[in-house]
């Protein structure tokens, strides 16, 4: 009999599964006493050659809460570099990989879970996601995409009906469980735990696995090994650099937390920053700062580094250490480009972007500015006038002022002043024609609001307090706008 339920019919393919039980855990998913769809993201489904209108709220809670007709669920295995420190204590602790279904874009996109039971790698977890942690991944994988980030998806988030008691917030609190859309849950992570088993031969099959599924386009290449790798490091660069500019501060760039395709995921206790300031830092258990936001591209280098073990094992250490090389000069490439598009200029020759790029970042850091109401305001406030009129947007105060104790000194002015000079003498030299197009890039590359924590505090406590889903239901409209 054929399926009813839409996710049922989908063509699911068994690429991860095809590896091998070297590789993975067969599980099964946690009975719950509540069935809640909090969320469906009806922009994924026509990716998945789904139409909206054809999936009912049941299909979701059957497919993704209760998992109804899908086998095997597996729980993939790997161990990580946690805050510094090997661990070989890790895996799908609260997870599985539920199937990988082909896109109407041609991606392999994996289906996987965060919230769903036990698995031999829970220890003495619950293997539960709390609904304020599905709440805020939600907001998170929706704020970022708008950003540009290249990130995993929230498909659904359903509330289960438990009680859970976590150590870091009010408990009890409720349960939820997520679906995760993504290219890959292969992690660098996943690749040391064969190293530290010493098993070359299982790196070798897992490598060329990433080879035809995510970076086919090397497949017969002589030296595929070595351009793979170059490739992931521009990739992770280039994912850094949307970070930065984003102005978010993942927190946890722990080496089990960073994906072989170069995708961001897996949002714990992140922040987006009110201020530029390097030394942000999300995670309150991150005592000394590690993964502030200022030292992302830094962790992202020694997590690539890291990475270079267990492949050193399948092929030439020197190889490894060419393609890391490049690293620095391209996210600093990628973080210029993306900040001038910020600030509305597609193609700026590179001393342009370089001297615009620091004005802004001097500005931010001196005046402490709210990051991102800066470029919402730059958004809401550019007019073509400017070109010939710099004095329309130097004397405009509610555009450029911070706090108003900010700099008792006057620095603020001064680095204000640097930057009307750098975005006018930029300005004027655009033409009618890129001049017109400006305010459009403008709006696409800045959201008119940011989740700062006050805003998810603000959306979390209606639900938490009242069930009050209206404040979660209009930020996720604002976000898109």
């Amino acid at each position: 009999m054929t399926p009813t339920n839409p996710f049922l019919r989908l063509d699911y393919e068994p690429a991860f599964q095809s590896l091998g039980d070297d590789y993975f855990d067969p599980v099964a998913a946690a009975e719950f006493p509540m069935h809640q769809l909090r969320f469906r993201n009806d922009h994924l489904l026509p990716k998945l050659g789904l139409d909206p209108a054809a999936v009912r709220d049941d299909d979701f809670v059957a497919a993704f809460g209760q998992f109804v007709g899908r086998e095997p669920l597996l729980a993939m295995r790997y161990h990580g570099y946690q805050f510094g420190e090997y661990n070989p204590r890790l895996g799908d602790g609260r997870g599985f990989l539920y199937g990988q279904v082909r896109g109407q874009d041609g991606v392999l996109y994996d289906l996987a879970t965060k919230g769903s039971g036990q698995t031999p790698y829970s220890r003495n977890g619950d293997g539960r996601l709390t609904l304020k942690g599905g709440v805020r991944e939600v907001l998170a994988t929706e704020m970022l995409d708008r950003l540009g980030v290249n990130t995993s998806r929230t498909l659904s988030l359903i509330e289960t009906g438990e009680k859970l008691w976590r150590g870091d917030e009010p408990s009890p609190t409720r349960s939820s469980v997520i679906v995760r859309m993504g290219a890959s849950h292969i992690r660098f992570g996943t690749f040391e735990r064969l190293h530290y088993l010493k098993r070359p031969d299982l790196i070798d099959r897992l490598l060329a696995h990433v080879l035809e599924t995510y970076y086919g386009h090397w497949v017969g290449d002589r030296d595929w090994k070595a351009k793979l790798y170059a490739e992931l490091v521009e990739r992770v660069a280039r994912l850094c650099a949307q970070w930065m500019v984003a102005g978010f501060c993942h927190a946890v760039l722990n080496t089990d937390n960073m994906l072989i395709t170069g995708q961001s995921f897996d949002y714990g206790p992140y922040a987006f920053i009110p201020t530029y300031d390097l030394r942000f830092t999300a995670a309150y258990f991150d005592y000394y700062g590690r993964y502030a936001y200022g030292n992302q591209p830094t962790i992202c280098r020694l997590n690539l580094e890291l990475l270079q073990r267990p492949l050193g094992m399948v092929m030439p250490v020197a190889d490894l250490e060419a393609g890391l090389e490049r690293f620095p000069e391209q996210y600093a490439q990628e973080y210029r480009r993306l900040m001038a598009a910020r600030l509305g200029f597609e193609h700026l020759a590179e001393a342009e972007a370089d001297d615009l790029v620091e004005a802004t970042v001097q500005f931010l850091a001196v005046s402490q500015t709210p990051y991102h109401a800066f470029f919402a305001k730059l958004r809401s406030h550019f007019s073509p006038s400017w070109r010939d009129r710099p004095e329309d947007y130097a004397s405009d105060r509610p555009f450029w002022v911070g706090p108003a104790d900010s700099n008792p000194q006057g620095e603020t002015l001064a680095y204000w002043g640097k930057w009307c000079e750098v975005y006018g003498r930029i300005l004027q030299q655009q033409s009618d024609q890129e001049l017109a197009t400006l305010a459009d890039q403008l709006q696409r590359a800045n959201p008119l609001i940011t989740i700062v924590r006050p805003e998810i505090e603000r959306v979390w406590e209606a639900i938490d307090q009242a069930d009050d889903w209206q404040p979660f239901a209009e930020l996720l409209q604002a976000i898109g706008a």
